[in-house]
């Protein structure tokens, strides 16, 4: 095994604890199985993710594992990535939290259909970075970098921030909390600020991005923004 595919490993094994440590502290029990399924619907599509990274695109992967915000070069960038990271807290702790003290009922049917939400934002995720190798964790140009308009770039400019919020506002739910779904507001608006930011420094330094944009209205959503 070679060392990227190594730190690779290594950085799921971290998320994974760090992840546990987040459902399990907070509340304070391990007879939680919305979290253990949690798990199981997280992690299973992330390793395939990461395994077919290593087999069919290392460059990728290597864009990826070197992410949060120590990776970014811009100022407001590292500023957003804080924040995303302690509002990734709050979306997987509060459900928890939720969970200890009884305040949500969530029936099992929705808990599942919240874990569908999250298996499919991750699938959404795959076939982005299936149609992107550019699709770095840090916001970069890369030197023989060009724009992607193909796949799920021909629907909306940010087909991967899309992914993640499908994926985000199934996790609450999938954790049987209702009221975990308000830690999902910090986030979702910490990704737009991302993206915003984002286009204008694609705009500037990635040419053909703003014929791209002109051409691709939206943003996250098809036919709404």
């Amino acid at each position: 095994m070679n060392e990227l595919n190594k730190k690779a490993f290594g950085g799921l094994l971290r998320l994974f604890a760090t992840i546990a440590a987040l459902l399990f502290l907070p509340a304070w029990t391990l007879d939680y199985w919305q979290a253990w399924i949690f798990l199981l619907v997280f992690f299973a599509p992330v390793l395939g993710i990461t395994l077919y990274l290593m087999k069919n695109d290392p460059a990728l992967l290597e864009r990826r594992v070197d992410a949060g915000p120590g990776a970014e070069k811009e100022r407001v960038q590292r500023i957003i990535q804080t924040l995303a990271a302690i509002a990734f807290v709050a979306v997987i702790a509060f459900p928890a939290f939720d969970h200890r003290f009884g305040w949500s009922t969530v029936p099992a049917w929705a808990a599942a259909a919240g874990d569908f939400l999250v298996a499919l934002g991750l699938v959404s995720i795959f076939f982005v970075f299936r149609e992107n190798t550019y699709a770095s964790g840090a916001i970069e140009v890369g030197a023989d970098q060009k724009v992607i308009s193909t796949g799920p770039y021909r629907l909306v400019r940010h087909p991967m921030y899309a992914g993640a919020i499908v994926m985000l506002l199934g996790v609450p739910v999938a954790l049987g909390s209702w009221w975990g779904l308000l830690a999902v507001v910090p986030i979702a608006l910490v990704i737009v600020w991302r993206l915003v930011d984002e286009e204008r420094f694609l705009a500037r330094n990635l040419p053909g991005y703003s014929e791209y944009r002109n051409k691709v209205k939206y943003r996250l959503v098809p036919l709404v923004w």
